[in-house]
């Protein structure tokens, strides 16, 4: 009977923190990329609504996660074989979003347990796998992709980033690189008490090409031959205004 009070005491704070509920905002709803376009920053914001004070026992976290659309990825191990550099094991890594980023109000091991990691998929670790038999060297060809990824910008860990003002608004900054692939990019915010979720919530990001690239790449998509064609005669064109423009200079 003690025990089981004991337990029921324990779990006063986590009903009492349920009734917190996540309020969002996002700076813009989608980032249009033209042929100017360098990259974007998108400024996330949001508001904890709650019916009674919030409790003083346990600690509140907030992490944000904007991830872009899941890329097949093929990460090759090169060696040196008879003094050339050649391609030897390779690993096929079928879930990779091309672009992640992990926004959060103190370490990320400080604001999410292990457990819930797990269950929700937030980590670099969680949301990179990779297809193979010997677990080790999976693990290797992860930890290489995650690495290449985070040197372009396009895998970022900011811990710390996400700050919180009076445990009612918090806000954040994302920035994202030019090199972004096209598609929705889902957004993902969780609540946290002592490590454990108690709210998310979700939404998404259009990012797509518009105007003339837009047309262009749906050209060279849908209409290759044409895109072909196209490609072939605006060259012929600029090779014949830069000669023109030369014989004018000469005379």
């Amino acid at each position: 009977m003690i025990r089981l009070l004991a337990f029921l005491l324990t779990l006063i704070p986590a009903i009492a923190a349920a009734d917190e509920k996540i309020v969002l905002g996002l700076s813009q709803d989608e980032v249009s990329i033209t042929a100017s376009f360098t990259g974007s920053e998108i400024l996330i914001f949001g508001a904890i609504s709650r019916d009674e004070p919030p409790p003083q026992t346990t600690e509140l976290g907030v992490i944000i996660a904007v991830a872009g659309p899941n890329v097949p990825v093929e990460v090759r191990q090169k060696d040196r074989v008879a003094g050339i550099w050649v391609n030897t094991d390779s690993a096929a890594i079928d879930i990779a979003p091309s672009f992640y980023a992990i926004a959060s109000s103190a370490p990320l091991t400080d604001v999410l347990l292990p457990l819930e990691d797990l269950h929700n998929a937030i980590s670099w670790g969680r949301v990179v796998r990779a297809v193979g038999q010997d677990a080790f060297a999976i693990n290797e060809y992860t930890e290489a992709y995650m690495r290449i990824k985070q040197n372009s910008d396009l895998f970022q860990l900011l811990e710390g980033a996400v700050a919180i003002e009076g445990d009612t608004l918090f806000h954040t900054a994302i920035q994202l690189p030019s090199n972004l692939t096209e598609g929705d990019y889902k957004t993902r915010i969780f609540l946290t008490r002592d490590g454990h979720i108690i709210d998310s919530f979700q939404t998404e990001i259009p990012v797509y090409k518009v105007g003339i690239e837009r047309w262009l790449y749906n050209l060279s998509q849908n209409q290759a031959a044409l895109y072909g064609l196209l490609s072939l005669l605006i060259a012929a064109v600029a090779g014949w205004a830069a000669s023109a423009a030369f014989a004018i200079l000469r005379r």
